[in-house]
């Protein structure tokens, strides 16, 4: 545990808490570091699954506007802010070796509705509505949402969300493709939970590279996902979960995968 951050690990699932409740858990520059270390953290003990929530009645409203050093009417290097710690976010995120799943309550507003999105898969409390709030301060979508967008909801609809800025309701974002479920709220952290506990009894190896052969679809050329599927079926071919499913299933029994 840390100021702003709240890691558990159970079962092999780590639970990464953002934790400035006062705040709607809105981001500054400590809490991107502590979020990355505990990621990291969770990564070197082992997780097989990653839940990422909130503590309090939001996941995340996005960038804390006072950690920033803003005095109106003077030109700030919010590429510099975006560069040092929400882009590393991101990319931290898909790299993990392991499912990260979001378990989104409350506000998902700015940035902080982006982080859901850049997680593996996405629950939402019924209640939650999902806010690309930047356009009502003059900005432009960050944390990967003008990809995020476009490539799960379509360009009209993402158009419309970013300059808009409307809520988006977690119901409407299940229908829409733009998440995997919407949820009772007071299901949401242990529906999370199941899926985690679920998952990281799955062949993590084989997670990790279907996490990493579907983003990577996205600009990939059919001939190059051809040789990136060949690739790491030959991989995966070499590990012992494989050798474990295969042999369970030739013996007609539940198979016990290892995560390598």
């Amino acid at each position: 545990m840390t100021a702003t951050i709240q890691l558990t690990l159970k079962d092999n699932v780590a639970t990464i808490t953002l934790n400035r409740p006062e705040k709607l858990n809105s981001f500054t520059r400590q809490m991107h570091a502590e979020l990355r270390d505990a990621l990291d953290t969770a990564q070197a003990q082992g997780a097989r699954a990653v839940v990422l929530t909130g503590a309090g009645r939001g996941f995340c409203a996005g960038q804390d506007l006072a950690d920033l050093d803003f005095t109106p009417g003077a030109s700030t290097d919010l590429g510099a802010l975006i560069d040092e710690n929400f882009n590393p976010l991101v990319r931290k995120l898909r790299a993990m070796p392991m499912p990260v799943i979001a378990a989104v309550n409350g506000i998902a507003a700015g940035a902080g509705a982006n982080l859901a999105l850049a997680c593996d898969i996405v629950l939402a409390g019924a209640s939650v509505n999902f806010v690309q709030a930047f356009v009502k301060i003059g900005l432009v979508p960050d944390t990967g949402g003008t990809w995020f967008l476009p490539q799960r909801i379509g360009m009209a609809r993402a158009m419309g969300l970013a300059m808009l800025g409307d809520k988006l309701s977690a119901e409407q974002a299940e229908q829409w493709g733009l998440i995997w479920r919407c949820v009772d709220d007071d299901a949401l952290l242990p529906e999370a939970q199941k899926l985690a506990t679920q998952l990281a009894t799955q062949p993590t190896k084989a997670l990790a590279t279907i996490k990493e052969a579907l983003y990577a679809s996205a600009t990939n050329t059919l001939d190059q996902q051809l040789d990136l599927e060949r690739d790491g079926q030959r991989s995966l071919g070499a590990s012992y979960d494989y050798a474990e499913g295969v042999n369970a299933f030739l013996q007609k029994r539940a198979p016990k995968f290892e995560g390598r």
